[in-house]
């Protein structure tokens, strides 16, 4: 990284101070959406969609709540024309969507427009022309003067094509390139265009602003939208739409950034896919306005077929650490946060509020389509006795004493370290049966019988240990107290029964219960076992012979 001294500041401040934007807190109302994955993320993608993967493509945004859609380029290929007079002619297009088409500021480019969205019941046609001091010296060759009449001259044919073809029509321009224009300048096309159209509250023009290349922090983009918001000409009738590129990767950020400045719009595609580094991601956008109680208007309620969709028409994958729709967006695989993320769910069971506020988790998984069990706890090697606990109790109905969940939680993560593998619940499930329920080497229980006598209980254990059978007699303050002491009796065993719970696992008459026991042996260490059984009793005593099986 030697030649830093190449590069330079390539975006301009506006002339004056804009900071307007800087004194909101958050964006509170939805945007108009404009979709441009058929257009600006069908040019990206190596192999193009074909029509009908666009036309699935399309309902999928129809059905997401896109009430605007770029549909193509339809100078750009044959594919691209096809596809919008295909929508045209079968009526795929619902009352309340408006397709948006795309053409350079060339004569026989925007004629070619016009006869492919002749007969349409709603349509913006998108002119552009480039306006950045780059492009104007090294492309063009032009001087503000002739870039500026470009755009005239192309906002013009616009109108007189308009008025000649079967059709409704809105109309939108872009300086491209806004960042690497001078504001001051932008403004003044963007106003020369405005003068043609001379928009109306019943047919408003679109002025899109894009960050054709990200220059800037998304601050400066702010400011720059802020000035040109409140010195547009027309502006009660004109709506002022953003179209960031990830350059930066600051996509999202201009987005919000410029919808505090003022912006109406977005333009930008499903999970970001786009030119280079890509569109602004609008389910980024979108589900970050969710999160924080906004309505954004769009309907991510069932994501994994969004992504499905997305993946099958595209051939891109989303990420898995993709915000709101990856695959491991809402899993805890560290300890620390299963534990608090557990807690949390129980204080919501307990509290019942009605705002969300579980930690680590910025939505509720299930309201994008997701489920806690397979998306949120997430056990491996990194794991705690908090998400191993969980996953036992919601998905298994086993409510382990604290002491046993670590025991458990520490059984998991060297199975786990040693497999080198995440561990699948059912997984973790039969290493729990495993590990802890009814073990019966090298000590088990053949018999117990017992008799209540003064105010005690005493009981006869038939028991083995190696091959030989014994029966003992011992008594104790309780039935469990009475088979510990008869088998501390028969073996010189030395343990103290510290720990013991028990619940239901079913809920009906024929239900079975399972019983947790935890025995401290003589240097402290702790020793537990779980009993499963119709019977109480026998769930317990299987439990005490699993603990000391487990010493």
């Amino acid at each position: 990284m030697k030649n830093v001294s190449k590069y330079q500041r390539q975006y301009y401040m506006p002339p004056v101070k804009c900071m307007k934007w800087a004194e909101k807190e958050y964006v509170n109302k939805a945007p108009i959406w404009c979709s441009v994955d058929l257009r600006d993320g069908n040019q990206a993608l190596v192999i193009p969609m074909s029509l009908e993967q666009k036309v699935e493509f399309f309902k999928l945004l129809v059905e997401i709540g896109f009430k605007e859609i770029e549909v193509g380029f339809p100078a750009a290929s044959e594919t691209e024309y096809t596809f919008i007079r295909t929508l045209i002619e079968q009526n795929l297009i619902p009352d309340d969507v408006t397709i948006q088409v795309l053409t350079q500021a060339r004569e026989h480019i925007i004629r070619k427009t016009f006869e492919a969205v002749k007969g349409a019941p709603k349509a913006i046609v998108h002119v552009y022309n480039s306006t950045s001091v780059a492009q104007r010296e090294q492309v063009f060759k032009k001087s503000k003067e002739e870039i500026l009449k470009i755009a005239v001259d192309g906002a013009t044919l616009l109108k007189e094509l308009a008025d000649q073809t079967e059709g409704n029509f809105q109309f939108e321009y872009s300086p491209e390139s806004f960042t690497g224009t001078e504001p001051e300048y932008a403004l003044e096309v963007c106003n020369a265009v405005l003068d043609v159209w001379k928009p109306t509250a019943d047919n408003k023009a679109i002025i899109n602003l894009p960050v054709t290349v990200q220059h800037s922090m998304p601050h400066v983009y702010a400011s720059q939208i802020e000035y040109m918001c409140e010195n547009l000409k027309y502006r009660e009738n004109v709506i002022v739409s953003l179209h960031p590129h990830n350059d930066r990767g600051c996509g999202v950020a201009d987005s919000e950034m410029g919808l505090l400045a003022g912006a109406d719009r977005i333009e930008g595609t499903l999970f970001g896919n786009g030119e280079r580094t890509g569109n602004v991601d609008i389910v980024t956008l979108a589900m970050n306005m969710f999160s924080q109680g906004v309505d954004p208007e769009l309907d991510f309620s069932n994501m994994p077929h969004v992504c499905e969709v997305y993946e099958e028409c595209t051939g891109m994958n989303v990420d898995e650490r993709s915000p709101y729709s990856g695959a491991l967006v809402f899993a805890a695989f560290s300890g620390s946060h299963q534990d608090a993320i557990a807690k949390g769910m129980h204080w919501r069971e307990e509290k019942d509020p009605s705002r969300w506020t579980v930690p680590y988790l910025p939505i509720d998984p299930t309201d994008v389509g997701r489920n806690y069990d397979a998306d949120v706890i997430r056990i491996n090697s990194q794991s705690g006795k908090g998400g191993v606990g969980y996953i036992l109790e919601t998905k298994y109905g086993l409510n382990l004493p604290p002491k046993m969940r670590e025991a458990m939680g520490y059984a998991t993560k060297a199975v786990s370290d040693h497999k080198h593998k995440e561990l699948h619940p059912d997984e973790i499930f039969n290493l729990f049966k495993k590990t802890f329920e009814n073990v019966v080497e090298p000590y088990s229980i053949n018999e117990v019988h017992f008799q209540q006598k003064d105010g005690g209980i005493t009981t006869q254990v038939t028991s083995t240990f190696n091959g030989k059978t014994i029966t003992t007699e011992a008594t104790g303050n309780g039935r469990l107290d009475a088979v510990s002491n008869a088998l501390k009796k028969a073996y010189e065993l030395k343990f103290t029964l510290i720990t013991y719970q028990e619940h239901a696992l079913e809920k009906s008459t024929s239900s079975k219960a399972i019983a947790y026991v935890g025995i401290q042996k003589p240097d402290g260490t702790l020793s537990w076992g779980a009993g499963v059984d119709p019977d109480i009793i026998r769930a317990s005593i299987d439990a005490l012979v699993t603990a000391i099986n487990n010493r």
